[in-house]
């Protein structure tokens, strides 16, 4: 069973999964590791009413309860739709893939964006994260102009809510 609890980015649990996300983006970059701008969450930004950070609570290799991903949604500057948040850092550890954590992650994130206010969810990504690209699609993301300049993106994505 999985299900998702509230933390700050500066959590232990948290800390843990954002080292490890950041660890495997940096591998896989496009360019290498040296080409990866690492940034790490502020707690400010994801404590309500201004965001949110779950832990996605499921199963170890053995079975047993343990911490398997992370993600979070933050406001930022209002977009042509209104409140716009952005979802940030969405991590599911390899072994917890395919059991449908990363779409019932973003399905939580959207409906606590939509508590706090959001009309609109955005996110950046690379187009070399295929399969992330191929889920935020699925829940009917569509390209948008950037709105930030994040290095590490190369592909920005929106969805009124």
């Amino acid at each position: 069973m999985v299900t998702w609890r509230p933390a700050l980015p500066s959590d232990e649990a948290a800390r843990v999964l954002l080292d490890q996300y950041f660890q495997a983006r940096a591998l896989g970059f496009p360019g290498g590791p040296e080409a990866y701008r690492r940034t790490d969450p502020v707690d400010g930004e994801f404590t309500p009413p201004a965001g949110v950070f779950l832990i996605v609570e499921g199963e170890n290799l053995s079975g047993e309860p343990a911490d398997v991903g992370c993600g979070g949604v933050r406001r930022i500057a209002d977009g042509p739709h209104g409140a716009r948040f952005e979802v940030k850092h969405l991590w599911v550890l390899p072994h917890a893939r395919r059991f449908g954590y990363g779409r019932g992650l973003m399905d939580e994130l959207t409906r606590r964006a939509r508590e706090l206010g959001a009309a609109e969810l955005v996110l950046d990504t690379n187009e070399s994260l295929a399969e992330a690209g191929a889920l935020y699609r699925s829940l009917s993301f569509t390209p948008i102009e950037p709105y930030n300049d994040n290095p590490n993106a190369t592909t920005w994505l929106g969805r009124l809510l």
